[in-house]
């Protein structure tokens, strides 16, 4: 199921993947390079309503107009804020969740939103290449209970770069998409399935209840 929610940005799209007798609720944002056809984005989708974590996948307003080239931080931020209420509807709380990009964003906004968690995707830590440009403050101040999912590969950030007591799950030898060399001693299918086990452990973990009671 789909809807549009209106933000000061455009209109925005959310995608619910829902789970009978749910828990929670895991929004998933995408990166500045593509949308929520994204591998990782789509395993979770598939994979955690069964467990009683519904998962929404949201389009920010770029990508609903069309458009190839994602706007400045500040304007993804005010768009996710907007579209917060939207994703707290169901009255579950919420896991605030992207890849990329879009890891940056639910950084950023978490604790000013109430995100019980947030999950970071492939976090790009700095660009490839300038480790100096580093991010991880934006990482840091999420101020809630936070899972960072980073390739082994990755050149924006492999998972040794990253601050002391960052909680990270890796998926080895995978770039910033989560791809696998075909050499991999793990195939695609199992590196995705070691990234939804990782994250459903982590979820469960967190022992979120409906605030239905």
């Amino acid at each position: 199921m789909s809807e549009i929610v209106e933000t000061p940005a455009g209109d925005a799209r959310i995608t619910w993947h829902t789970a009978e007798n749910a828990r929670a609720v895991l929004a998933l944002g995408h990166g500045a390079g593509g949308g929520i056809e994204a591998q990782d984005l789509q395993a979770l989708a598939q994979a955690l309503p069964s467990s009683g974590v519904g998962v929404a996948l949201v389009e920010q307003p770029w990508r609903v107009a069309g458009k190839k080239v994602a706007p400045a931080p500040k304007t993804l931020d005010t768009a996710w804020q907007a579209l917060w209420p939207a994703l707290c509807a169901p009255g579950l709380p919420v896991v605030a969740g992207g890849r990329s990009a879009g890891a940056r964003v639910v950084c950023r906004t978490a604790s000013e939103l109430g995100a019980q968690a947030v999950l970071a995707l492939s976090f790009p830590l700095h660009p490839p290449g300038k480790p100096e440009k580093s991010r991880a403050e934006e990482l840091t101040a999420a101020g809630v209970p936070t899972l960072v999912v980073q390739g082994g590969r990755d050149p924006f950030g492999h998972p040794d770069e990253f601050p002391g007591g960052t909680r990270i799950a890796e998926v080895p030898e995978a770039d910033h998409s989560f791809r696998v060399p075909k050499r991999a001693a793990v195939g695609q299918e199992e590196a995705l399935g070691l990234l939804t086990e990782a994250i459903g452990d982590w979820l469960a973990g967190l022992g979120l209840a409906s605030a239905r009671g």
